[in-house]
C-alpha cells in the first residue's frame, strides 16, 4: 500500500501570521490565487500564546479585534464576492493599518488600482483590493519583488477601501525644499498672455512688487529665448536690456528709486554678500521649471550709478543640437564627419566669444558619446551637465588650469578629451602630445577665422613637426540670425551690393561642387509685417544658425606648416584651392534660400571690398616670379 501524499501547507491566513512572531519561517509550496512568494525566509523562534487582551502586543490585539467586528449586510455580500473571486474575505473598518504599511503605496496608486497596504509584518505584506484586475496581480507580484515580501491579495467591500483610503490624509507630507527660483507653468502662461512685447512688459513692470520685478524680468527672458538679462543702474534709471540671438534689446526702465531693493534681491538669490558693492561679485540662481532646471549665472560689477548685473540663462536645451542640424552642409559636413570618426588627431574651432563653439563641440561629443568610449571634458567653467560624460572645472584659485588639468585627465584612460579653450602655451603642447599619442582632442582657439589657427599655434611656441601631423581640421564659425519664417519678404539689393555678393559667389571652389545661377539670384529681409509680428516679436529674426568654413589636412597644408613660415593668406589660398567654402560665402548661399539676410551677414562675416585704387596701381608679378621685395 503507497503511503498518502502529503498535503500542501497552505499561504498563512491573517489569523496565522498574526499569531506568529516577527521572524517565525512560514511554510512555501502552492500557492492560493492572489499570493505572491519574495521573502527569503530565516528560521524563528517560537513565540508565546497570549491569555488575555490587556497582555497582546498591537498584532496580536488584532485577532481578537477581528472576532468581535459585526458583519453588516454589505460586508456579508463582499464576503459572498469574495468566494467567487478565489480571495480571502477583510473588512478594514476597524483594522489598525500601521502608516509603514499605508506608505508601500502612494494615494494615487491606491486610488488608480483600487488597492491598498492595510498589513507588512517583516517580508509578509497584505494587500486589500475592492476590484480584483491583472492591474492589481500586476502591482502585488512588482511589490513582492522590491520588498522581498511575500503578499496576499484580499477582498474587501468599496465602503471598507474608502474607509483606509482616507488614512492617507493623516500620514506626515515631505516638505520639499527649493533653492533658488521657482517659476511655475501658471507664470508662464500668465506672461505669455500679458507680455508679448518690451512695451507689455514695461507697463506691467510698473505695477508689481520688487520680488515680482525680478521674477517677471526672468520669465519675459525665458520666453524671448534671450541668453543674457542686463540690468544696468544708470543716472536717470534703471535700464532692463535682453540679449536675443546675439543683440541686445532696450526692455524696460525701472525707477531708480527701487534699485536698492533689486539689486539686493539679486545677490540674496544668487549667494552674493548683499552689503559689499565695491567689488565684483558672482553668484548663481537655480529656477526650477515643470520639466526644465535653469542654471543663470549672475555677475555683479560696480559703476559709477551703482552695480551692473548680468545674468547669463544656461538651458540645456539651448544646446541640445544634434550633430545633423548644426547647418554644416556639402563638402565640408562629409569631410568633417570623416574627420571626427578618426581615433585620434585634434579637431579645433575658432571664432570669437557668442560664435557657437561650445554648441559645436558638445554636438560632436554626442555624436560620439557611446558606451564604448570614456569622454572627459576640462571647462572653465562647466555651464552644461552633459550625461555620460566625465567633466571636469577648471579654478583657478586652487592653481586647477587648464595645463595641469590635461596632464591629470591623460592618465585617467580617456579615449576623447574635450579641453574648453587653449590659451598658453603649455595647453598647447600638451594638446598636441595628446593627439599624437592616441586620443582625439577637440578644443578651441581664438582667431578671426579657420585660416588663423594654424600660425596661432605656430606663435605660442608648438614645433611644427608636432603640430602637422597632430591636427586633423579646423572649423571657422560665426552664428548668424534665422530670418522670421511669419513676416520675411523677397528683397532688392542695390547694385553695387549685388555685384558684390555675386563677386564673392563666383569664387566658390570647384571642388565644392556647388552650382548656383548669378542671374536668379533672390534674397530675403523683414517686412512691414515685422513690426506687428507676433512671432518674432516685432525684430525680424527668430533663432540663429551657423556659418562655417572648414578645412581638413593635407600634404599640401603639411609641407606648408613643416615650412615655419605659415600666413594667414598663404593657409587661406591653399585651403580655398582644396575646396574650402569661406564663412561669407556659406552665409550668402544660405542668404540665397531665405534662412538669413545679406545684412547680417555682412554684420557678422563682412565682404572685403576691394580698392578699385588699389587694384589699377598693382603691378603683376612676372611668370613664375614672386613680386620683388621692397627694399
Amino acid at each position: 500500500m503507497s503511503p498518502a501524499p502529503a498535503r500542501k501547507p497552505k499561504t498563512p491566513s491573517i489569523e496565522d501570521l498574526l499569531k506568529k512572531p516577527a521572524a517565525t519561517t512560514v511554510a512555501s509550496g502552492a500557492s492560493t490565487p492572489g499570493t505572491f512568494k519574495g521573502a527569503k525566509k530565516l528560521a524563528g523562534v517560537a513565540s508565546k500564546k497570549t491569555k488575555s487582551p490587556s497582555e497582546m502586543s498591537q498584532i496580536e490585539l488584532l485577532e481578537y479585534k477581528m472576532k468581535q467586528i459585526e458583519t453588516s449586510e454589505i460586508e456579508r455580500q463582499s464576503q459572498r464576492e469574495a468566494a467567487q473571486h478565489s480571495l480571502p474575505y477583510i473588512n478594514l473598518k476597524g483594522f489598525p493599518i500601521s502608516p509603514e504599511a499605508l506608505s508601500l503605496l502612494s494615494k494615487e496608486q491606491a486610488e488608480a488600482t483600487k488597492a491598498i497596504v492595510f498589513l507588512k509584518v517583516t517580508d509578509e505584506i497584505r494587500i486589500a483590493t475592492s476590484q480584483p484586475s491583472d492591474a492589481v496581480f500586476e502591482l502585488a507580484k512588482k511589490l513582492a519583488e522590491d520588498q522581498a515580501s511575500d503578499i496576499q491579495v484580499y477582498y474587501c467591500s468599496e465602503n471598507s477601501f474608502q474607509f483606509a483610503l482616507s488614512l492617507y490624509e493623516a500620514l506626515p507630507k515631505p516638505i520639499e525644499v527649493v533653492y533658488g527660483v521657482r517659476i511655475s507653468t501658471e507664470d508662464l502662461q500668465k506672461f505669455e498672455k500679458e507680455i508679448s512685447n518690451f512695451k507689455d512688459l514695461q507697463e506691467k513692470i510698473k505695477k508689481v512688487s520688487t520680488t515680482d520685478t525680478l521674477t517677471l524680468v526672468i520669465g519675459a527672458a525665458l520666453k524671448g529665448n534671450a541668453s543674457d538679462v542686463h540690468i544696468e543702474a544708470e543716472e536717470d534709471g534703471i535700464k532692463v536690456r535682453l540679449r536675443i540671438d546675439g543683440i541686445l534689446h532696450d526692455a524696460a526702465v525701472i525707477p531708480s528709486a527701487q534699485w536698492k531693493l533689486i539689486i539686493s534681491r539679486v545677490k540674496l538669490l544668487s549667494g552674493m554678500k548683499i552689503n559689499v558693492d565695491t567689488v565684483p561679485q558672482d553668484g548663481r540662481i537655480t529656477i526650477y521649471l515643470t520639466n526644465e532646471k535653469i542654471e543663470i549665472r549672475v555677475s555683479t560689477l560696480p559703476t559709477a550709478f551703482g552695480e551692473s548685473v548680468v545674468m547669463r540663462l544656461l538651458r540645456p536645451k539651448s544646446i541640445s543640437l544634434d550633430f545633423e542640424q548644426l547647418g554644416i552642409e556639402g563638402l565640408a559636413w562629409e569631410r568633417l564627419k570623416k574627420e571626427i570618426e578618426r581615433p585620434n588627431g585634434m579637431i579645433v574651432t575658432t571664432g570669437p566669444t557668442g560664435s557657437g563653439k561650445t554648441t559645436t563641440l558638445y554636438a560632436i561629443l554626442k555624436r560620439l558619446n557611446t558606451p564604448e568610449v570614456k569622454i572627459i571634458t576640462l571647462e572653465d567653467p562647466v555651464e552644461y551637465k552633459l550625461p555620460g560624460i566625465n567633466q571636469s572645472q577648471i579654478d583657478h584659485s586652487k592653481d586647477y588650469t587648464f595645463a595641469k588639468g590635461l596632464r591629470s585627465i591623460l592618465r585617467q584612460d580617456p579615449d576623447i578629451v574635450m579641453v574648453g579653450e587653449i590659451r598658453d602655451t603649455e595647453t598647447a603642447e600638451i594638446a598636441v602630445q595628446a593627439a599624437l599619442t592616441g586620443h582625439l582632442v577637440i578644443s578651441t582657439i581664438h582667431t578671426n577665422n579657420a585660416a588663423g589657427a594654424i600660425p596661432r599655434f605656430l606663435s605660442m611656441g608648438v614645433k611644427p613637426f608636432f603640430l602637422a601631423p597632430a591636427l586633423n581640421c579646423v572649423i571657422g564659425q560665426r552664428l548668424v540670425r534665422r530670418l522670421c519664417p511669419e513676416c520675411k519678404q523677397p528683397i532688392k539689393l542695390d547694385a553695387t551690393m549685388m555685384e558684390q555678393v555675386k563677386k564673392e559667389l563666383s569664387d566658390l571652389p570647384k571642388s565644392a561642387n556647388i552650382k548656383i545661377d548669378m542671374d536668379k539670384l533672390e534674397f530675403y529681409g523683414p517686412s512691414e509685417k515685422t513690426k506687428t509680428c507676433p512671432n518674432c516679436n516685432g525684430l525680424g529674426y527668430k533663432g540663429q544658425i551657423g556659418i562655417y568654413e572648414i578645412f581638413t589636412m593635407n600634404k599640401d597644408i603639411e609641407h606648408m606648416i613643416l615650412g615655419a613660415s605659415v600666413s594667414e593668406y598663404d593657409m587661406l589660398a591653399i585651403a580655398k584651392k582644396f575646396g574650402m567654402i569661406t564663412m561669407t560665402q556659406d552665409g550668402l548661399l544660405k542668404a540665397s534660400r531665405g534662412l538669413t539676410s545679406v545684412d547680417e551677414v555682412l554684420r557678422v562675416a563682412g565682404i572685403e571690398v576691394e580698392d578699385e585704387e588699389e587694384k589699377a596701381n598693382e603691378v603683376p608679378a612676372e611668370a613664375g616670379k614672386p613680386p620683388a621685395e621692397t627694399k
